[in-house]
Parts: C-alpha cells; structure tokens; sequence
C-alpha cells in the first residue's frame, strides 16, 4: 500500500484531495517546493499565506533548532525566555498593551470573541454580548468562529450557530450603523478580506467603524490572521488605513511555518479577561515562539515590506497586461492578490500546476496568489508566463 492509499484509509476526508492531481510534496526552499517525482514547482499558495518568508528560511531554521535543544515545551505555569521576548516585539511594532498566546487563527479569534463578550457585560450591560461581522467574511472553523464568518455555506449542517452574530455588508459602513443596539460588544473584521475573495476595506470604511466603536463604546476587532505580518506590504494591514484596533489577531505567517496564533489587545480591554478565564496549553510554545522572534526580526529589516508594497503593485500590473478577454477584476494589497475571472478558476489551478506553477481558487471564479514575500520581480514574471499559458489552454 502506497502513501496515498494510507493517507485515505487513515485520514477523515476533510481536504477532498484527489490521488491523480494532488501532488506529495517532499522538499521546500525559498519560493519552491519539489514533489516525490523531483518536480519542481513555483510556489505562489505560501502554505496559504504561512510561509511569507519562504520555505524553510535559514534564519528560523536555525532558531527552531537552537531552541529545540535548548527547551521545547513547560506550560504556561512558568516563564520562558522566547515568549517574552516575542510578546515585547508584538508590543511594539503594534498597537497592542499586551498579548495572548494560542496556536491558530481560530483560537485567536475564539480569544477575541470571549474576550468581546466579557468586555461587553464588564462596560455596557449583561446583554451586551452581539459581535457585528461581515458578509464574504472567514474567521475560523471553530463553532464560534465559523458563526461569525459571514458566509452560511459554512454554517449549512452545523446549526444551531452560536448566538450572538449579525451580518453586515463589507465596506457599507451604513450596513453596520443600522445593526449596533444596546446588545452590541464589538465589531470583528478583516482589513483585507481573503477567502471572500480578496477585498480590501476602504478607508472611509474602516476609519468609520473606528469612530462608530468610540460612540457606543464597542471593541473594533481586527482579524488579520492571513493580512498581518507584511503580506500587504506592512507588519499589519490596518497600517494603511491608519486606524487602530481595540483587539487584533494573528496567526499563518507569524511563526516563519510554525503554529501560532495571537490575540492582541489594548487599553481596558487587555485588562478584560484574568485568571482562570482562558487558556492554552501549548500557547506561547518555545520553539514556535523563537521561530516567530526570527521571522518579526526578518519582516522588520529596514526596506524589506517596502519591497514587498513594490512587488505587489508590479505583480497586479502584470495581472492586467494578461491575454485573456474573460478578466473581471484584479484586485489585493501587498503581495495578497486576486484575480477574479468569468471562468472556471480550478481548472486554472489544475493546468498552472501542471505548467509548474502552485496558485489557489477561492469562490469558484476568483484565483489567488499568495506569493513568498521573498519572491523577486523575475519570479512574478515567470508566474504570470506560465499563468498566461494556462489561460491559453483553457481559451
């Protein structure tokens, strides 16, 4: 019996991979990997958004085994050295007081909904417990999580959703005003929306909920599990809309291919929640911790998200420049791009990969790149000549 035989007798099939087409990587370096048959391939996915910094980066390499010799797991019951350190760097390159350690995005984003829901009766009232999302939103697959994510095939077999969620429009800060009541704790939203498509906010839109959060006393939540850490071109996506988050969370890139998450909080809120409240076993973990010390120290070299702002606007002029007539939009920030086509855009997935090139469908119709942030001018060009190909192909 083959791998591939293994994996489907002893895998639950969540993933619907398909033998003939799902490749068995072996082997990643930099903007590639390499299949079991030695084919190398252009790597445009980044673990969905994971390996910002590439693959296997010899940086975090060498934290991850320095400190794997050194220590590799204690608890929260006692300090160690790396998740400090990470914490203080958090601190300050964001607009959080202070930090909470788990190991995914959705258990960040749990973290910000039960801390939402304490703030909310501690401020306001103890009906005070209703998070406002976004349509096309994702926030996790959590049960509480994938409530607040604003699309109900999510939902479709999981009901009862959690209480306590309501569904505003995406860069309609009119649809927002109109849900607040007495019962609102907070509102959560991507800055750059990324399995809904690739939409980023507007200014006037979240510069709006910013103010909408001040007059009713709600917390502004921002996900930015998959746009932070220098996807868009800065450390954190809400830098360009210049606005600050009450509460923020983090995961994917953070930890250089390592699970993290991270809840950020400031002000009264990162008071909110104490002892005994939450938790995570393995949250702040030491290895992961050094790894992400290793990838912040990284992102933040001087002129590094400059380059990456560079590439992501060289990358969408060359999106547009493509020979193909069935184009509906192309639109993203930084290095987090969509290219949304009257087409089928797995089958754009199936014949790049086949070309050589690793690209992402969302929605049926909208292909997404999520290239290393490493990933040079001439890297984009040879992804855009094989995406052309594929495109070809398909005409």
């Amino acid at each position: 019996m083959d791998l591939k035989d293994l994996e489907r007798k002893n895998i639950i099939n969540t993933y619907n991979r398909q033998p003939e087409t799902t490749l068995f990587l072996k082997r990643g370096e930099g903007v590639h990997v390499w299949d079991d048959a030695g084919n190398r391939y252009l790597d445009f996915v980044s673990g969905l958004a994971v390996n910002n910094l590439g693959h296997c980066h010899p940086t975090i390499v060498e934290a991850i085994c320095h400190q794997a010799q050194r220590l590799m797991h204690t608890s929260n019951l006692y300090y160690t050295e790396p998740q400090i350190l990470l914490a203080e760097q958090l601190v300050k390159y964001s607009s959080a007081d202070k930090i909470f350690f788990c190991n995914s995005g959705a258990e960040a984003n749990e973290a910000a909904i039960k801390l939402a829901r304490k703030y909310g009766k501690v401020k306001k009232n103890n009906e005070a417990f209703e998070i406002i999302t976004a349509a096309r939103s994702f926030h996790g697959r959590t049960l509480a999580a994938i409530t607040a994510t604003g699309q109900p095939k999510y939902h479709k077999g999981f009901e009862p959703m959690v209480a306590g969620f309501r569904y505003a429009e995406f860069n309609d800060l009119q649809s927002f005003v109109e849900l607040v009541t007495d019962k609102t704790c907070a509102i959560l939203i991507e800055p750059v929306q990324g399995e809904g498509g690739v939409y980023p906010a507007t200014t006037e839109f979240l510069q709006g909920l910013r103010q909408l959060c001040d007059q009713h006393q709600l917390l502004l939540i921002f996900d930015e599990v998959q746009c932070g850490m220098g996807r868009t071109g800065k450390l954190f996506a809400a830098e360009h809309y210049d606005v600050e988050a009450d509460v923020y969370t983090l995961a994917k890139a953070l930890g250089g291919g390592l699970p993290i998450g991270v809840m950020g909080a400031k002000g009264e809120a990162a008071e909110t929640l104490v002892p005994g409240e939450h938790a995570s076993t393995f949250g702040g973990n030491p290895v992961v911790c050094a790894a992400a010390n290793a990838a912040v120290n990284l992102l933040v070299a001087d002129g590094f998200l400059e380059q990456v702002l560079k590439k992501g606007e060289y990358f969408k002029k060359r999106l547009r420049e493509l020979s193909y007539t069935k184009i509906v939009d192309v639109r993203g920030l930084g290095l987090m791009v969509g290219l949304e086509i009257d087409g089928d855009g797995a089958q754009v997935v199936r014949l790049c990969q086949e070309k050589g090139l690793l690209i992402n469908c969302i929605g049926g119709k909208t292909l997404r790149f999520l290239p290393p942030l490493i990933a040079t001018e001439e890297h984009i060009d040879i992804a855009i000549n094989l995406l052309q190909k594929a495109l070809l192909t398909l005409n």
